[in-house]
């Protein structure tokens, strides 16, 4: 954050209009092109399919643009009195700037105006003047959302030569994804608490951007009145643009005055033209939107909500790990986001399950986390009749699973790291602390491993006609996934030629000898009928390859 002495201009001319100045960019489909375009632009080419991606947006800007294109195009169509996309760019334009009656000139969807009148993603200021407004920032991923100080995916101010998109893109992620980062700096109503995460869950219908942009909208407009009588909103003419609402800091929007599909602001933030574009910011004494005490329950077509404690879906560090996929996928915890119901007109195949958010700690993001999940024919078939009990109990047994292996490979490692000391009786003696912390940093890359390859092989099992082979193949990878990371560990066990071989054979024996036991009887009836012993690389190379 850096101090500018000079005092911002708060008359600057209006500059930077997405309306009319091909500001954005984006790639097509078909050829890879790179094209230039505007705001009402960008939607007819959303409408055809031909957005393939957007070179500038950064990973974890990718929920946020994708939720502001479709909550925008809802509102503006709303507005219309239509359901059905425009066919023309300056359809498109009339509606937009019908959503800023007061502003007929554009300056709300510009990146720079007179500081009194709204500009893209920025509230006016009601007393004109930003002079007391100290902070300034010179490049666009200052103001982003992520907190860098534990040198996160991406370095503050690194993009010191920004270009007029790159603001566009900071905007919508600063002031519709951002969260609590001190006094005066209070994040968006859409999430639950201050360090939680808005997150996005939904379909992803086979094709690009515009493909997911279509079917959200159509999904939007099916639960327009459900949204407005579940959640208290405004029926008629709520605020759905928060951005172009005068704000000084002390006031907040209550959560009844606003459109179910609103777009929201939650930082004072004003960009002003020197020797480049320069961001000006300034706390709040209150958040823009009065609505802590709904945890994130805001009827976020993206969010799912925790059903019993209602309050909306956080992620850790851990991000959308396979288990907590399995549960937003098959599960009954979470209330599935509206974006995630299946529709009867989903494509049948080609189509996934993604997950978006960044984690945030008190201070801190614990990394951008996005997953996406192929979804097979039969569990099409099963989240359309919202019948997933079966399979749902498929994957807990596998999850299950896994966990016994873990705590048998975590044994066999304590051993190693234990340097196969036995006791008088000649059992192993249980590892001391400093043993058992690298046994569970070195059984780390199993659970990896098993989170990389777990859809894929769980889809391959319910696909079968013999489940029971394919489960029991699966173990047996299971068991030789296990074994190979101990095997990857004797490099950090002891070193002596007469210690190592005692450590490692111990290790291996402990978990042999597991796996055999009574902790998991699927995979000891597996080994039981494998013809060979001891565990051959074929078995995991052929079934991870499936």
């Amino acid at each position: 954050m850096n101090l500018k002495n000079s005092e911002p201009n708060a008359e600057q001319k209006l500059f930077g209009n997405l309306l009319d100045e091909q500001i954005l960019h984006y790639r097509r489909t078909d050829t890879g092109k790179r094209m230039a375009t505007t705001l009402p632009e960008l939607f007819i080419a959303m409408a055809q399919d031909h957005v393939r991606d957007f070179p500038a947006l950064r990973p974890h800007q990718r929920h946020p643009w994708h939720a502001f294109l479709v909550q925008l195009a809802a509102i503006a169509l709303h507005r219309s009195g239509r359901t059905e996309p425009f066919g023309t760019a300056s359809q498109w334009r009339a509606a937009l700037l019908a959503l800023t009656p007061d502003d007929p000139d554009g300056a709300a969807w510009c990146l720079i105006s007179p500081v009194s009148r709204p500009a893209f993603m920025q509230a006016p200021e009601p007393s004109g003047s930003i002079s007391d407004w100290k902070n300034s920032l010179v490049a666009a991923d200052e103001l982003d959302m992520l907190v860098t100080s534990k040198n996160h995916d991406l370095k503050a101010a690194r993009m010191l030569r920004c270009t007029h998109e790159e603001w566009v893109y900071a905007l919508v992620s600063l002031q519709t994804q951002e969260g609590f980062l001190g006094s005066g700096n209070y994040g968006v109503s859409r999430m639950n608490g201050g360090f939680a995460n808005r997150c996005g869950v939904g379909i992803h219908p086979n094709g690009g951007w515009g493909s997911r942009w279509i079917r959200d909208l159509d999904a939007v407009f099916g639960s327009r009145e459900v949204a407005t009588e579940s959640f208290g909103f405004s029926s008629v003419d709520g605020h759905a643009l928060v951005w172009i609402i005068p704000w000084d800091g002390g006031n907040s929007l209550s959560f009844a005055s606003l459109d179910p599909w609103y777009i929201e602001i939650c930082r004072r933030v004003r960009l002003t033209q020197g020797d480049g574009l320069n961001a000006h910011v300034i706390g709040s004494k209150v958040a823009r939107i009065a609505a802590k005490e709904l945890n994130g329950v805001t009827g976020d077509p993206w969010m799912p909500v925790e059903t019993s404690a209602a309050k909306a879906l956080t992620i850790g560090a851990r991000g959308f790990d396979y288990k907590l996929a399995t549960e937003l996928l098959l599960g009954s915890k979470y209330t599935k986001s509206l974006a995630q119901t299946w529709l009867s007109t989903d494509d049948t195949e080609g189509v996934c399950l993604i997950a978006q958010g960044v984690a945030r700690g008190q201070g801190k993001t614990e990394g951008y986390h996005e997953r996406r999940i192929p979804i097979s024919k039969k569990v099409r078939q099963a989240l359309l009749t919202k019948h997933t009990d079966d399979l749902a109990k498929l994957a807990d047994e596998r999850i299950a699973a896994i966990g016994e292996v873990r705590k048998m490979l975590w044994a066999a490692l304590a051993v190693l790291f234990g340097n196969g000391a036995k006791d008088d009786s000649g059992k192993d003696k249980e590892a001391n602390d400093a043993a058992k912390d690298r046994a569970s940093a070195f059984a780390q890359p199993f659970e990896a491993l098993c989170d990389a390859q777990f859809f894929p092989e769980l889809m391959s099992e319910i696909e079968a006609d013999d489940r029971e082979a394919v489960r029991n193949q699966w173990l047996l990878a299971l068991a030789t996934r296990a074994e190979r990371v101990l095997q990857s560990a004797f490099v950090a066990g002891p070193r002596n030629g007469q210690l190592r071989y005692r450590a490692q054979s111990s290790a291996l024996g402990r978990l042999h000898s597991m796996m055999r036991g009574n902790k998991l009887p699927a995979l000891a009836n597996a080994l039981k009928f494998k013809k060979s012993n001891p565990l051959t690389p074929s078995d995991e190379e052929t079934h991870e390859h499936t």
